[in-house]
């Protein structure tokens, strides 16, 4: 651990004690080493300038100026060093320096230093006695903790903050705490007693040890409170190995050091000095102390525990240094003789050069007359290069004449394309004309399947009715056969075949109603089917839109979701490698802009986001650059990363004042609806696309009132999809806005919705659509149901009829084979085959009216087919004239933009003309500027040099006569074997050398002769110290006696370095009068008694709060013990902000506890079975 000084003790009441810091008085004044100023040293000399024409001047006569005045000094060296070793023959060391002064005399200094300051602290000592010390704020110790430690497994102590005992027997490891607390604190481990080395610590058996110790730190002192708060934790660990290391912690247990030198930090703050053996007695030190030591022994522990030795140890070396310091300064001074030399011999040296001087003179007048030859050169060029600015100026009025009338020709051009394209936009759309057109195709080819049926259907019956004709001429003819045959046949059998005739033909009626009634049903489901797929095709393409809209909202959620690591990503394809390639490129002018959209957004993108997106969406995506050379460069770029339409917009960095383009503020516009960060950026747009004049307006009759209201015509934009146009001569025109005109990614343009907000929005738009598409597509599904339903029962129908109509075959077959058979046995009878053949005709008036019905329905389909088809061809012809209006607007719109173009152009080359010339001008005025610059330069740095030389002559032949003049000098200094500024320069170094030699000796004896004083003051100032120390000391020492009512005095020889002990007892005032007794000769409880009030009165002369006593009874009987406790405790009582830990093997049964002390019992260790336990109370 570092030395340490001890601290002034609060305890003193104003008397000075050794301090780690400076020395301090009796009224507490510092006293310091005041600066002494050098002596300041002549002006260096310097080689100066004597005026025009006359010769330079140096001064080399130095000697005087430099004397030393060694006499003087040297006799001031000699009473300084009187008065050092007058004031060492009073101070006592540690054990080198001898006096000269008598024991008598001492005595005699001390008895008066005494008479002087004895009342004074024997006042201060009668005034303490009743009065209770504070509890100090930091710097004792609240707590202590031992891992594996000495003898003990795990221990801990809680700390009073004034009086600790710690009691327990012999053999208990009291005296561990103590050794713990050096050892935690940074000490020695000699210093305990316990042991050579950190690692004869660790308990036997283990490898590690551990101690922690917590420092009390609050008040306004507190070491680094904002870090540590109220308790520092110091925990030192030590191996087997000889490893060691710290952890310094706040009190939550955060680790704020591992560093040796924060704990020196804090206990140097804190005042706690663990190797002071006055702070901390050991054991073994407190047997020593108490035993009978010799007298010089008793006297070297007094100033080791006061620091006054080591106070004087560090004096010492001071004095050293200071010596040795002077030893080198006299080595030095010997050096000056020879400096003088050299500079005496080089001032005559360059008195010898004279007419080599005069020579030099005349070339001075010539460089100074050159000096001003080039000033009016550079005149002359700076006039011709301002008569150049003139003539390029006068060019640039004509040029801004020309951009004038461009300007006015691109005016006219802009109204007239926004004239054609307010005729486009109002035009349209035709996707109601395409909608209807699908329509009516629809529902034609709908038609087309009925017709096709119904003439399927009249065919089958046309067939009927030609199978009934040939059955009725059949029966015809068997009428006729059966006429001839009746007078044959029987009239017996023709009644039998008559009857089963009937009851066939019967069978037959009921087979053909049934195959009508079938082909009625079947024809019914037909229409139905129609019904629902007609329906269903009509939702189709509802459904299709819908989940276009489904993948567009997926996809913009992709978008988004890449624009998320893509900011620029709406703006086009690889927009983040097009920005990063621009800025690392070179150009004509300033790095282009780009895209425009990245410092544009809209104030309300709920509302107007949408219209701004679609009718500004190519600004927003362009960039822009100042020189026209720059635009095939960026168009080059954005093409070779796939950006082929973007478009490049040409500026000039103008701060123009746009206001009186604005309409009233309650108006509102494109300009004042977006926040533009960027103000080129806002002017591009506002000589783009004018947006401090397009209005704004939530619906097209609000912005029609608000154009007409202004009076002067113009556009705006409306909320609801419409471009509203009011001409200056009268007439509004609108038209829809295409609000489709964006797609993909550039939909995430001024939204104002963050990546997260986006991707919420379209996920809700995709549930919307879904939602509905699953409503469309249920009544899309129930309509094709139907339709299937409907075709399963038509089939199931068409196969039953085919079974009636297979009947109806059946039936008929049997009636003809049973006429048949009746013709063959036996005619039949004429009304059997009357009734046959009404029945077939009656069959074929059936067939006849089904087809009538059918032929109508033909007809009435035909005739809608025929509107129908009338409908579409007008629509066709609609849609081919829109077409047409379409593409004629387009053509007449595209040559208008051309000739804007070709306006842009034109304005573009005179604006590029314009900042040519400007350039060329600018470029002109940096020459004649530099030219001018360089003339005023040249002009000061001349003035400076020498005064003006009017009307000098040409440079050229200044510059000749300069060089012959220089050329002669040369040959003159190569006799000389020198140049005249080389003599000065050594005539000037040698006198800088002498005098920086001079300046330094003389600083450096004066600094050493104030150190040499500051340490005269300072050896007072200690053995002030030591006397105020020791009267104390007496003082206390006497007072501590009394309370047994002993008598003694503490004897000591400062020649002899000893501390001796007069005392006497209470027995010896009777037997032996006032004789004083040696200690020696005392009990070994009067001895230990004695010795115990010398310690207390040390104490009271050192500042560590902390104080730490071992055994300090173990030779006392019960009586000195009792009083000897009692003094202590109320001397610690006493005592202002000190912490006590006195450790004893003795019981406190009969000792007096105050509130202020805590007794800690230890019980004897149960060695090798773990933590020892022990008891505290509160006294």
């Amino acid at each position: 651990m570092p030395k340490r000084r001890a601290a002034p003790n609060d305890d003193s009441d104003g008397y000075p004690s050794s301090s780690a810091k400076r020395a301090r008085t009796e009224e507490g004044s510092d006293d310091e080493v005041e600066d002494v100023p050098p002596t300041q040293t002549q002006n260096r000399t310097r080689v100066r300038r004597a005026g025009k024409g006359k010769q330079r001047a140096i001064d080399v006569d130095v000697d005087a100026d430099l004397d030393l005045d060694g006499e003087e000094e040297d006799v001031d060296d000699e009473e300084q060093e009187q008065e050092l070793q007058r004031v060492r023959q009073g101070r006592r060391s540690t054990g080198n320096t001898t006096t000269q002064g008598s024991e008598g005399e001492e005595e005699e200094e001390d008895e008066q230093f005494e008479a002087k300051n004895g009342d004074k602290i024997r006042a201060k000592l009668e005034s303490k006695r009743h009065v209770q010390g504070g509890v100090a704020e930091y710097g004792i110790i609240e707590y202590i903790e031992m891992h594996q430690f000495m003898c003990h497994k795990y221990l801990t102590f809680h700390f009073g903050p004034q009086i600790n005992f710690i009691i327990g027997h012999n053999g208990s490891g009291k005296s561990a705490a103590l050794s713990a607390l050096t050892v935690a604190l940074g000490g020695k481990a000699n210093s305990t007693g316990r042991g050579s080395g950190i690692k004869s610590f660790i308990r036997e058996g283990q490898s590690v040890s551990e101690v922690t110790v917590h420092l009390k730190n609050q008040g306004e002192e507190a070491y680094k409170p904002s870090e540590y708060g109220k308790t520092i934790v110091i925990t030192r660990r030590f191996t087997k190995e000889g490893g060691s290391s710290w952890k310094i912690k706040s009190k939550d247990g955060k680790v704020i050091s591992t560093k040796k030198e924060e704990l020196a930090a804090i206990c140097d703050h804190m005042n706690i000095q663990v190797d002071n053996p006055m702070n901390v007695l050991t054991q073994d030190s407190a047997r020593q102390f108490l035993s009978a030591s010799h007298p010089q022994d008793k006297y070297k522990f007094f100033l080791r525990g006061t620091q006054l030795s080591q106070l004087s140890d560090e004096y010492d070396t001071c004095l050293e240094n200071i010596t040795q310091t002077a030893k080198v300064l006299a080595q030095k001074k010997e050096a000056l003789p020879d400096l003088r030399i050299r500079h005496a011999e080089a001032s005559a040296r360059y008195q010898e050069a004279a007419k080599a001087r005069e020579q030099k003179q005349k070339l001075d007048d010539l460089k100074k007359e050159l000096a001003w030859s080039h000033v009016k050169k550079k005149e002359d060029e700076m006039t011709s290069k301002i008569g150049e600015v003139a003539k390029a100026s006068r060019r640039l009025p004509k040029i801004e004449e020309s951009i004038k009338d461009a300007q006015k020709a691109l005016d006219v051009a802009e109204e007239q394309v926004t004239a054609y394209e307010a005729e486009f936009h109002a035009l349209g759309s035709m996707d109601h004309l395409t909608d209807e057109r699908t329509r009516l195709q629809s529902e034609l080819r709908g038609n087309k399947v009925k017709l096709g049926e119904y003439t399927a259907d009249l065919k089958t019956m046309d067939a009927s009715i030609k199978a009934t004709n040939r059955q009725i001429n059949e029966l015809e003819e068997k009428i006729a056969e059966e006429a001839r045959k009746m007078a044959v046949h029987t009239q017996a059998r023709h009644e039998q075949v008559q009857l089963k005739l009937e009851e066939l033909r019967g069978e037959v009626g009921a087979a053909e109603e049934r195959h009508r009634q079938l082909m009625l049903e079947k024809k019914s489901l037909a229409v139905e089917a129609d019904t629902a797929k007609s329906s269903g095709v009509q939702l189709e393409p509802r459904i299709s839109e819908l989940k276009q809209k489904i993948t567009e909202c997926d996809n913009m959620v992709s978008q988004a979701r890449k624009n998320e690591a893509d900011a620029l990503m709406p703006y086009g394809k690889n927009i983040k490698e097009v920005v990063k390639r621009i800025k690392g490129m070179k150009w004509h002018g300033d790095v282009p802009i780009g895209p425009l959209g990245v410092y544009v957004k809209a104030r309300e993108p709920e509302k107007w986001g949408e219209v701004l997106r679609v009718q500004l969406g190519n600004y927003l995506t362009a960039f822009a650059v100042t020189d026209a050379r720059d635009r095939e460069g960026v168009r080059r770029v954005l093409g070779e990363l796939g950006n082929t339409g973007i478009l490049i917009i040409i500026f000039e960095k103008d701060m123009f004042d746009y206001k009186s383009g604005e309409p009233p503020e309650n108006y509102l516009t494109v300009l004042r609806a977006l926040e533009i960060s960027d103000p080129y950026v806002l002017r591009i747009l506002i000589n783009q696309a004018r947006i401090e004049q397009q209005i704004l307006a939530n619906t097209r009759k609000e912005a029609q009132q608000a154009l007409m209201s202004l009076g002067r015509g113009g556009t705006a934009w409306s909320a609801d999809g419409f471009s509203v146009r009011v001409f200056k001569e009268g007439g509004v025109a609108s038209s829809p806005l295409n609000m489709r005109g964006l797609s993909g990614a550039m939909k995430l343009l001024l939204t104002g919705r963050d990546t997260a907000s986006e991707i919420r929005h379209y996920n809700t738009q995709k549930e919307q659509h879904l939602r509905e598409l699953a409503g469309v597509q249920q009544e899309y599904d129930g309509f094709k149901q139907v339709y299937s339903e409907k075709r399963k029962a038509i089939d199931r129908v068409g196969g039953e009829e085919q079974r009636a109509n297979g009947e109806v075959r059946t039936a008929k077959s049997k009636l003809h084979s049973l006429q048949q058979e009746a013709n063959d046995d036996l005619p039949a009878g004429m009304a059997g085959y009357e009734a046959a053949k009404e029945e077939t005709e009656e069959e074929k008036n059936n067939i006849k009216a089904q087809f009538k019905d059918v032929m109508a329905r033909k007809n009435e389909v035909d005739e809608v087919q025929k509107e129908l088809q009338t409908t579409l061809n007008v629509v066709k012809e609609k849609i081919a004239n829109f077409q047409q209006k379409k593409n004629d607007a387009q053509t007449r719109t595209e040559n208008s933009v051309e000739v804007r173009l070709k306006a842009q152009n034109n304005k573009r080359h005179y604006e590029t003309k314009l900042a040519e010339e400007k350039q060329k001008v600018a470029a002109i005025e940096e020459v004649a500027a530099v030219l001018q610059e360089e003339f005023q330069n040249w002009t000061a740095k001349a003035a400076e040099y020498c005064e003006r030389v009017e009307n000098p002559r040409p440079q050229a032949e200044v510059q000749r006569l300069y060089e012959s003049v220089q050329a002669a000098l040369k040959e003159r200094e190569k006799r000389h074997g020198a140049s005249v500024e080389e003599m000065a320069k050594e005539v000037n170094k040698t006198r800088e050398q002498l005098e920086s030699a001079d300046k330094a000796l003389k600083h450096m004896a004066q600094l050493n002769k104030a150190l040499k004083a500051s340490l005269i003051t300072r050896l007072g100032k200690w053995q002030e110290f030591r006397r105020h120390i020791a009267l104390r000391c007496k003082l206390v020492f006497a007072f501590h006696l009394s309370q047994r009512g002993y008598y003694g005095k503490v004897l000591f020889n400062h020649d002899a370095q000893t501390l001796m002990l007069r005392v006497q007892t209470d027995d010896q005032t009777l037997t032996q009068g006032s004789k004083d007794k040696d200690p020696r000769s005392l009990s070994g409880g009067e001895k230990s008694f004695s010795t115990i009030c010398l310690l207390l009165s040390l104490w009271e002369s050192i500042g560590c709060p902390l104080r730490c006593l071992d055994e300090f009874d173990v030779f006392m009987d019960a009586v000195n013990r009792r009083i000897s406790m009692k003094m202590m405790i109320d001397t610690a009582n006493s005592s202002d902000k000190k912490q006590y830990i006195l450790i004893t093997p003795q019981d406190m049964t009969n000792i007096h506890l105050g509130p202020t002390v805590r007794v800690l019992r230890m019980s004897d260790p149960e060695r090798g079975n773990g933590t020892l336990p022990f008891g505290s109370a509160a006294g």
